[in-house]
């Protein structure tokens, strides 16, 4: 095992944070997983200590036959911001920027580094495509703060992977991944080994989070250059690993096993791994996410179970109004399975409190709240 550890940019006099990436095994194929770039979403990190104590074992062992990159906590600046007891890691506090948002377009950076240089070989093309990648990352001008300086070496590590995971959680949810659909058919396993609750599928949600900016470059590079072959080279996914309560140690390990058995269904880890189950969530389009919002303020109670199957009718929640007596039961609009369901009680006007997957695309543009 190898530690890295890079300085971020910008500390105040006195004071330090740092990157840590840790490094695993050797060869040609290479995985990255972070967990935690939102730092208050701790499941992820409690999954990533658990990779990375199973992982010195199988390096031990001589069966690592990939590069594995493990950064358990990909967001030291928000682990490190606290409000009256309360974490605050989604957002930072200096910019009021979401952390998992506006990294790098490096189909943009790259495209004229290129130009002129792709065939139809397409490990080649990969090849190449990985070189001016890293080199772009060394013309950049020195990052303006913090957060930038954290967002490029985070990309700059996993912008050459073949898999790349960045393990989240919601508020209180189902295990559930968002990918591009091209790649579905790739992740089915893992959402199959992970008892997945939903996926949900979207060329580009918008917002440009950190998935899509390791596997959206390789799409609109191919489209630019119709005429190279150029790959999906960059298997990326978000996984939401549950809701922000579910750090038990029993799950924790369940996942990182279900991980690793994917990694070596991948080339990256030798040996014999149990078979990914048969039974598996759909995935559904990101547009026909339904996000479901209450009319009034007032006390929640929510009238289904996360992961459970809805029709439209149904009803998910009630909100009452303790003063004015006012009583509310709100109801699904769309078919599909409740994979979200906001943690708090109190009902406030413009934030949602339940998220339901449906099959039939009924939002467009923008996609990612934020």
């Amino acid at each position: 095992m190898q530690r890295i550890d890079h300085d971020l940019p910008w500390a105040c006099p006195g004071t330090r944070r740092q990157l840590t990436v840790f490094r695993f095994g050797s060869g040609p194929c290479k995985a990255y997983v972070q967990a935690s770039l939102h730092a208050d979403e701790l499941p992820g990190m409690r999954v990533a200590a658990e990779l990375k104590r199973r992982l010195r074992e199988l390096e031990a062992q001589g069966r690592l036959t990939g590069v594995i990159e493990l950064v358990p906590v990909a967001n030291p600046i928000g682990l490190g911001q606290m409000l009256q007891a309360a974490p605050q890691g989604r957002f930072e506090f200096g910019s009021g920027k979401n952390f998992n948002r506006d990294f790098i377009d490096l189909a943009e950076a790259v495209a004229p580094a290129v130009e002129g240089r792709l065939g139809r070989d397409g490990p080649t093309n990969v090849r190449v495509i990985r070189e001016a990648m890293q080199a772009a990352f060394n013309v950049l001008p020195p990052a303006g703060s913090e957060l930038v300086g954290l967002q490029r070496l985070l990309l700059q590590h996993a912008c050459d992977a073949d898999v790349v995971l960045d393990l989240h959680c919601d508020f209180e949810a189902v295990v559930h991944f968002y990918t591009l659909p091209q790649q579905w058919p790739q992740w089915r396993s893992l959402a199959a080994r992970m008892g997945a609750g939903a996926v949900l599928t979207a060329e580009e949600s918008g917002g440009s989070s950190f998935d899509e900016s390791c596997s959206l470059p390789w799409l609109r590079l191919a489209r630019h250059f119709p005429q190279a072959e150029i790959p999906l080279a960059c298997l990326a996914t978000t996984v939401e690993v549950g809701g922000m309560a579910d750090t038990d140690k029993q799950k924790a390990e369940a996942s990182a096993e279900s991980i690793l058995a994917f990694l070596a269904e991948q080339g990256l880890i030798a040996g014999d791994w149990p078979a990914a189950p048969e039974a598996c969530c759909e995935a559904t389009p990101f547009e026909g996410a339904e996000y479901v919002y209450p009319p009034h303020a007032g006390v929640v109670s929510f009238l289904q179970p996360v992961g459970a199957r809805v029709s439209a009718g149904d009803p998910l929640f009630e909100v009452i109004d303790p003063l004015e007596d006012r009583h509310s039961i709100v109801r699904a609009s769309t078919d599909g399975v409740l994979y979200v369901r906001e943690r708090l009680r109190f009902a406030q006007p413009g934030l949602w409190l339940a998220k339901v997957a449906g099959r039939e695309p009924i939002r467009q543009g923008r996609l990612l709240s934020d």
